[in-house]
């Protein structure tokens, strides 16, 4: 028995010592040292030498330093975490002390848009208030021990309740069960059909979604994409061979003295013969010094031996649409066969017009060539990083797809190049919605033209860093299509395109992209499912608020994988701005007067750095490079920059995020008291999200 009892004592004072290497409390290190051998024990009767006792209370006390040391860890994160609680409520006094409501900026549009804002704010706070006083009621009744928790509602109970007068012996008791008498027999029926119904459109629009997503699947994994008939051809060796057409290419800016330099400095540095360019600066600015600065720019490169023209209207109308039709009517257009068009902060690559125009080649039906976009600012800050996952999931998925088996998608209004033919021939710019791009395509799409989508051709452009800029932005993008929709579905009836493409514009390009989607995602997840907290007898499953949500947020991230860690984020920031969508489509739906309004989407000029010196470095001579503003103009801009710097920046209180915040955490605070689990996180979570908007904490403040 002695060997086996000795093994076993020998086993037991074995182990790895440690030593903790302390330079300071946030930054230590364990190293492991040999374990002790059999020299290091020796036995006597099976019992070790006070050495070892020592050696076992060394490592004891090493052990006990690393506890320490990982207690004051997670005590530093506690107080950071403490510290960044404070600091962002203190944000918050301030941005509720200083901001601006929107309702401010609708005061200042008119009073036809301020009616418009004020009834759907209205109709929100009705919702709220209704909301606060049915929580008083359900706490005041759950203390009651009236505690009726999801699914089990007891319904039978409360019946009885109700039609047992003997059971009811106050006057809140009574009012209660004549409450749930009348959310079972009246209120539970229409808002479970409502909510049935926004259900199946759910999953249509989800079905949508997979089909498109397995169209770029198929796309990718058979490696479909349009060639051209001819590629790139060396300039050097002359035009012999090469196909070469006049080329238009239009800049339409207006008030943008951030970005003009780099776009017009891209612009002059394409690749295309000089004497088949010409480059039209499309000014509709109406401040003078704007106006001067950019023309001083066109005037430089006119100096540098580029084919460009400064064009600036004296009747400002129509917007956009407006400046592009009075481009297009003048007498030296009728010289050019294709027209690219390039918004103010968009720089081309200098190859662009040598892996686009060539597509138009020998296909007389193709009426359109777009490029995808690239952000140079996606990384700026949360609000870009989710912006450039839905824009990822648009270029590469939707008109990726839809270009290669339709030959059809929704104009990007900038970085594409026009046969000037298919413009011509479906009517021309037009200024009767705010969406001129959108409708030019379905007018030339409906008229038998085709359209190339080229996903590998990239044009930089920037985001909108202030959720400001990004709001006003999808007001336009949401409120146009809904006016285009309605002047535009005599016309695609009575077409002559196929049942299929009709049937494809009507439904999928209209309704269920443009109108359901921004319909279900606000009444089902702000308005409905808070309801269903004060109105349990009517439910949303669970696979319903999560796993759907979660699935298709997984699905429009698969372009940009990249922002995967961002993918809770972007689930509850586009349940936010559906309030923004849904506004802007129904004012377009319905010819309100916000649907007319047309805001310059605020740029940066960040992406004019990095590129313009890029630029310089390779083109030092000047040929094409950028031209360099002499010295008084450069000290005029740091001037000018100073006093944009000091200038004070406020903050704007969105007074509907802020009334459905509320709505949501009081619905959430319901929750809890039926221990609906996903349900209390999900309007937890997405109404801190409201909050976090609403207080415009979300993006860059705004001059």
């Amino acid at each position: 028995m002695a060997p086996s009892f000795d093994w076993w004592e020998k086993e037991t004072h074995k182990g790895t010592p440690v030593v903790v290497k302390l330079q300071n409390p946030n930054n230590w290190s364990i190293d492991e040292l040999e374990g002790p051998t059999d020299d290091d024990f020796l036995q006597n009767g099976g019992v070790p030498m006070a050495a070892d006792n020592k050696r076992r209370n060394k490592n004891a006390k090493q052990l006990t330093w690393v506890l320490l040391l990982k207690a004051h860890k997670a005590a530093g994160c506690l107080t950071s975490i403490a510290s960044a609680i404070f600091g962002l409520t203190a944000a918050v006094r301030r941005r509720i002390t200083a901001g601006r409501t929107d309702n401010d900026a609708a005061a200042a549009g008119g009073a036809e848009g301020r009616t418009v804002k004020t009834r759907f704010y209205s109709c929100i706070k009705a919702f709220l208030w209704l909301s606060v006083l049915l929580l008083g009621f359900e706490v005041a009744a759950y203390y009651k021990g009236w505690h009726f928790g999801a699914p089990d509602l007891h319904l039978q109970y409360l019946y009885n309740l109700t039609n047992s007068p003997l059971s009811v012996k106050d006057v809140f008791g009574s009012l209660y069960s004549r409450w749930v008498l009348i959310r079972v027999e009246y209120l539970a029926p229409p808002l479970q059909f409502l909510a049935n119904a926004c259900i199946v459109l759910f999953l249509i629009q989800s079905v949508d979604r997979l089909v498109l997503c397995l169209g770029c699947f198929w796309v990718k994994f058979k490696k479909i994409k349009p060639v051209p008939k001819q590629g790139a051809v060396d300039l050097e060796s002359g035009d012999g061979g090469g196909f070469f057409p006049m080329v238009l290419v239009q800049i339409p800016m207006c008030n943008e003295k951030e970005v003009y330099q780099q776009s017009i400095a891209a612009v002059c540095n394409l690749e295309w013969p000089k004497g088949k360019l010409l480059i039209q600066v499309l000014d509709d600015s109406d401040d003078p010094t704007t106006q001067l600065l950019i023309k001083e720019e066109v005037h430089k490169w006119q100096r540098e031996d580029a084919n460009i023209v400064y064009r600036h209207r004296v009747i400002r109308e129509g917007y956009k649409a407006g400046n592009l039709k009075s481009a297009m009517n003048c007498s030296y257009v009728r010289d050019y066969e294709f027209v690219a068009i390039f918004d103010a902060d968009f720089q081309p690559n200098p190859d662009f017009l040598k892996r686009t125009v060539p597509h138009f080649k020998d296909n007389e039906e193709l009426g359109l060539v777009q490029a995808r976009w690239s952000f140079v600012n996606k990384d700026e800050n949360l609000l870009t990083r989710l912006q450039h996952i839905n824009l990822a999931f648009h270029f590469e998925v939707e008109q990726q797809v839809n270009g290669i088996f339709l030959d059809f998608f929704g104009f990007n209004g900038t970085a594409g190049v026009w046969r000037i033919k298919a413009l011509e021939d479906s009517g021309g710019w037009l200024e009767r919605t705010t969406v001129e791009d959108m409708d030019i395509a379905v007018r030339a799409h409906l008229n038998g033209w085709k359209f190339v989508f080229l996903n590998d051709v990239e044009c930089q452009c920037e985001l909108p860093e202030s959720y400001e800029a990004y709001r006003k932005q999808q007001h336009r993008w949401h409120s146009g299509p809904m006016q285009l929709f309605r002047l535009c579905l005599p016309d695609i009836i009575r077409s002559k395109i196929s049942i299929w493409k009709k049937t494809n514009m009507i439904f999928l390009f209209f309704l269920l992209r443009k109108l359901i989607l921004p319909f279900y995602s606000f009444t089902l997840f702000c308005i409905i499912l808070p309801m269903t907290m004060f109105i349990p007898e009517a439910t949303l499953p669970s696979w319903v608020v999560c796993y759907i949500p979660a699935t298709m947020s997984f699905l429009n991230i698969l372009p940009a994988p990249k922002s995967f860690p961002f993918i809770v984020p972007y689930l509850l920031f586009e349940n936010t701005m559906s309030v923004t969508k849904f506004n802007a489509m129904i004012s377009g739906l319905f010819q309100l007067g916000s649907a007319y309004e047309w805001v310059v989407t605020k740029k940066s000029g960040r992406s004019s750095e990095g590129d313009l010196i890029s630029l310089v470095e390779k083109e030092p001579t000047h040929q094409r490079g950028v031209s360099v503003p002499d010295l008084e103009e450069m000290q005029e801009e740091i001037r000018r920059q100073e006093q944009k710097a000091r200038k004070k920046k406020h903050n704007r209180i969105y007074t509907k995020e802020l009334a459905l915040a509320f709505l949501l955490l009081t619905a959430a605070a319901r929750s809890l008291l039926s221990a609906q689990g996903i349900h209390f996180y999900f309007l937890l979570f997405q109404g801190v999200s409201f909050l976090l908007v609403g207080l415009d904490l979300i993006g860059e403040q705004v001059a």
